[in-house]
């Protein structure tokens, strides 16, 4: 699989997948995290949750800046992995919950989301860009989009795993206090707290208590605050994951560096030559980048929904009994599973969706990349239809009638969101490696961090979006919340047709 591709692709892969891992364990878990230990409603947690997914990659921009003017890509790329362990650390200690001090602890727990922002900013632009360097060889250049696409594979193998360590983690904590996990629960237990409860939501949080606790209740306020305190105690271990993942890559990183390519060798190759690209050829080209860029915009406010309001719909309206891996001494229970979906069908169909490209390709039929983006952006419509439709037929209530009733009195089935993950991760792959691969391959040899930074920084405007995901989640039905995404992710399509051929002429 990796015998025609540049030799440093298998370790950039191995140390983006432990970086990766420890970002999805954090992600897969920080929405719920923010509800549980603050008793934030959807809406709130959702801005944290959109503004650090903003960070993430606008400070990808900034860290392409920093590289392409220091010229010190590697080092640059070190200190982001040791950024972002600093980060986990700081959310990893436990603290007492209910939180006492709570515009104190959530600020800080903020800090330590914009360090792990920043350190991402630093790492993940600026390695995409030296794998990018990898294939300006002529030797590999024929191969960019399948690099990028097995690239993408790879790092998605830690993120598999992830979720699991997370809700394994968190669920043996539980398990260890004699309790059991109940989605609706963290909530419940906040609203009892605070006097909120309506009568109804009260007898279910009672019966809810009653069978998760592995001995009898005495007192229902000692009950709330232990069951909140131990919930959230084994999310903060589980951010401890995420330092050893980081320390796995940032071996993986420091044992090859040297094998690595160097961007700033290249800049000064290119200096010496007496040849330069047109003026006009690199303002064509970065105004192409800058179109795209605008364009990807409603595909990842659309599609990174999978750890928002697609998390909710999971821990809300979703029979989670039958999504249960029970090994005794530890059981992987809870709405965060889901989280795992979409990087396993990632691993699973990019060697389907390569052999597709390879068969265009050997027939001369290949699309060409912003094509394939195009493409990718209808399929993902598709995959926000099937939500739409099952969430319709399913007459499923209003966000704030399960407020009122404490659950959910509708479950679907968890093939709804099984299907959806898939069709949206077909959709991620005619995207999201294609165009990494776009971006190396048309941005300008001097601007090459910068332009991988402006495709994050594109993904970061769409990223900030996402609480108008929630915002609508618990404003208007279900079903209507997903037809907003169904329309955003088609005009993304028919943007991309109508630039197609121009696109296509500035990257021959």
């Amino acid at each position: 699989m990796f015998s025609k591709h540049p030799k440093g692709l298998i370790a950039a892969s191995l140390a983006n997948l432990g970086e990766r891992f420890g970002f999805y364990t954090m992600m897969a878990i920080l929405v719920l995290f923010l509800q549980a230990k603050f008793g934030l409603n959807g809406t709130d947690a959702g801005l944290i949750y959109s503004t650090f997914y903003f960070s993430i990659y606008i400070l990808a921009l900034i860290g392409g800046i920093i590289a392409d003017k220091t010229r010190n890509y590697k080092g640059v790329i070190m200190t982001g992995l040791i950024l972002m362990a600093l980060g986990y650390l700081i959310l990893a200690i436990p603290s007492q919950t209910p939180v006492v001090h709570k515009t104190l602890m959530l600020t800080l727990s903020c800090f330590g989301l914009l360090v792990i922002a920043f350190g991402n900013g630093l790492f993940k632009g600026n390695l995409q860009a030296l794998v990018g360097q990898m294939y300006d060889n002529p030797q590999y250049s024929s191969m960019r989009d399948s690099g990028f696409s097995l690239f993408y594979m790879f790092i998605n193998v830690g993120a598999i795993f992830a979720p699991f360590a997370a809700v394994g983690i968190r669920n043996w904590w539980l398990g260890t206090f004699g309790y059991d996990y109940d989605a609706d629960l963290p909530s419940l237990c906040h609203g009892h707290l605070d006097g909120s409860l309506s009568e109804v939501a009260a007898d279910n949080f009672q019966r809810l208590a009653d069978k998760v606790s592995s001995s009898p209740i005495a007192n229902y306020s000692d009950f709330a605050s232990d069951y909140l305190n131990v919930f959230t105690t084994g999310f903060h271990y589980a951010f401890g994951i995420a330092i050893i993942a980081m320390a796995f890559s940032l071996v993986i990183y420091i044992l090859n560096k040297r094998n690595f390519p160097d961007p700033s060798q290249k800049a000064k190759a290119q200096a010496g030559q007496v040849t330069e690209m047109d003026v006009q050829e690199v303002r064509q080209r970065i105004l192409a980048l800058f179109a795209v860029f605008a364009v990807v915009i409603f595909f990842w406010f659309s599609f990174h929904q999978n750890g928002l309001t697609l998390t909710f719909f999971a821990k809300e309206y979703t029979d989670l009994s039958g999504m249960v891996i029970d090994f005794g001494f530890i059981k992987f229970e809870g709405a965060e599973l889901f989280q795992s979906l979409n990087p396993l069908f990632v691993v699973c169909l990019t060697p389907v969706v390569m052999s597709i490209f390879a068969w265009q390709r050997a027939r001369g039929a290949e699309p060409s990349t912003p094509k394939k983006i195009a493409i990718g952006m209808g399929i993902a419509a598709l995959g926000f239809v099937v939500m739409a439709v099952g969430s319709y037929f399913s007459h499923l209530p209003l966000h704030r009638e399960i407020l009122e009733m404490g659950a959910s009195p509708v479950k679907v089935t968890p093939w709804l969101l099984i299907i959806t993950y898939f069709v949206l991760t077909v959709a991620e792959l005619y995207i999201s490696p294609l165009g990494i691969s776009f971006v190396s391959k048309v941005a300008p040899p001097k601007y090459q961090g910068i332009m991988q930074g402006g495709w994050l920084g594109a993904t970061a405007i769409g990223n900030q979006l996402l609480f108008i995901g929630a915002l609508l989640y618990e404003s208007i039905p279900i079903w209507l919340t997903w037809t907003i995404f169904v329309v955003a992710c088609s005009i993304s399509m028919f943007t991309m047709l109508f630039m197609l051929k121009w696109l296509e002429k500035v990257a021959k």
